[in-house]
């Protein structure tokens, strides 16, 4: 006979806090439970073998509401008592708890656990539910459009697509239920999902010393369609570093970790988040980045299991399919696969994934980095590559010289007194652009809200909206509470 596993269970005696084995075998795949053999393999056998055959079936149907199948085995000549409970497709609770095999323990759903269990039991999805008090309305027509772009830009939308409505669009993408949006419509395409989901951003925070030693931090909210795209700003512009390298006069600037690799894992990380949990968190260290998101693998998968040829199996089909059609990850499970050959075409340390705290975790060792902990100069890589901080641009030495001479663009980022300002012009310009874009999308966005998208204080944020209101692009409609912005002859 077999020792105890993920299906089977051995008990001395009956009791009837083993009810709550039965939950747990109802709501997984199944087992049996043995009475008379001791968890060493003893058999001991049963007393009042028929009083139990009796008494033990009605327990566990007028407690749990299975129906279990109850056999009496003779094993070296003693009597034990199998009970087989099937997998049931509701949920099953014992005494207003549900529990769950899984391995050879027993747990117990609670909180967002409980509520993923529930939904999968009666064959739903949290993204396929209507939103509540969502109309059309609330979809962002500039995330529809993004969308669209990137779709039919993949070949994998037909450019006809862009005559559909935005109703059209999301019936197609299955986002839509009798008129109304789902929750993943509104976390992908929603003008400001936040307000109803507030645990969709996605929250940035850099350490020094340890993970009580926070530094500085950044929320980045909106779509989800769209939200990389942000993400991305921030870390290149706040976080993360550029490495200085030339080849022949062309000066290179490429980010410390691969672009397209950083971009597929915080791709995977908000599509096969828990959406109903807590937020994705990235915390940046001096010498490594960890990426969490709540939501554990499927049963019968494990991190080794990522890092080989699998089938893929999201979390949320809906919205991982419009990621895929966007060209924003790979379907067949070949996500890791990309990641790991772009950090090997890099020369640097493959990032680790494991499974920790109710989620994932992606580690992203950083071998070029700027020291928090007092360093004033750059480290270095293995091949000695001159880095520089984000934040602090000094030109070089040669870049300040064009830019003294000539004034150009490219003298203007290395420090030239002209080429600064053209530069800071041209920069703000884009922020504005940005604003703009925001509103749209957004037209009650705060200049808190706006500082934190875009990595700028709210005194740098009052000056642009200041300006964009001096040049007639938007104007304030109600009062400075309450009210909203308005974009005027939007292009």
């Amino acid at each position: 006979m077999n020792n105890e596993n993920q299906n089977t269970e051995y008990k001395r005696i009956w009791k009837d806090e083993y009810l709550k084995w039965v939950s747990g075998f109802a709501n997984a795949q199944g087992g049996k439970i043995y009475i008379g053999i001791d968890d060493d393999m003893t058999v001991v056998g049963v007393d009042n073998l028929h009083k139990q055959l009796e008494d033990i079936p009605n327990k566990i149907i007028s407690n749990t509401g299975v129906f279990p199948e109850t056999n009496h085995l003779e094993i070296e000549g003693k009597d034990v008592i199998e009970i087989v409970i099937e997998p049931c497709g509701m949920p099953i609770s014992y005494r207003g708890v549900y529990y769950y095999r899984s391995g050879a323990t027993k747990q117990e759903f609670r909180g967002t656990a409980l509520h993923q269990f529930l939904l999968k039991k009666m064959g739903l999805n949290w993204e396929d539910i209507p939103c509540d008090g969502v109309t059309l309305d609330d979809i962002d027509d500039g995330a529809i459009e993004y969308f669209l772009d990137h779709a039919i830009g993949e070949g994998r939308m037909e450019p006809e697509s862009r005559k559909s409505s935005k109703e059209e669009v999301l019936s197609n993408l299955g986002l839509i239920k009798d008129g109304i949006p789902t929750n993943g419509a509104v976390l992908l395409f929603g003008k400001y999902p936040q307000r109803r989901f507030v645990t969709s951003s996605f929250k940035i925070g850099r350490f020094g010393a340890d993970d009580a030693d926070l530094l500085s931090q950044d929320q980045i909210e909106g779509n989800l369609i769209q939200m990389t795209d942000k993400i991305m700003q921030v870390l290149s512009s706040k976080y993360l570093i550029r490495p200085i390298h030339y080849e022949g006069l062309q000066r290179k600037e490429p980010l410390e970790i691969p672009e397209e690799a950083l971009r597929e894992i915080i791709f995977n990380s908000i599509v096969h988040k828990l959406q109903f949990g807590t937020w994705n968190q990235m915390s940046i260290y001096d010498d490594h980045i960890r990426l969490w998101n709540e939501g554990v693998l499927p049963e019968d998968y494990t991190v080794e299991t990522l890092m080989s040829k699998h089938t893929s199996r999201p979390r949320n089909p809906k919205m991982a399919q419009v990621f895929y059609r966007a060209g924003f990850i790979e379907a067949w499970g070949r996500g890791y696969e990309k990641i790991m050959k772009a950090f090997d075409k890099a020369n640097l340390k493959r990032p680790e994934f494991t499974v920790e705290q109710g989620g994932v975790t992606a580690t992203i060792y950083r071998e070029i980095f700027m020291s928090v902990r007092g360093d004033t100069e750059p480290k270095r890589n293995q091949i000695g590559t001159e880095q520089e901080n984000p934040n602090n641009h000094p030109g070089s030495e040669k870049g300040s010289e064009k830019g003294s001479e000539k004034g150009s663009e490219k003298g203007s980022e290395k420090g030239s007194e002209k080429g600064s300002e053209k530069g800071s012009e041209k920069g703000s310009e884009k922020t504005r652009d940005r604003i703009v874009r925001e509103m749209k999308g957004n037209p009650t966005v705060t200049i808190n809200e706006l500082a934190t998208m875009l990595s700028i204080s709210d005194r740098a944020v009052s000056k642009h909206l200041k300006k964009l209101q001096e040049d007639g692009k938007i104007r304030r409609v109600g009062a400075d509470r309450g009210g909203s912005w308005e974009v005027i002859n939007p292009e």
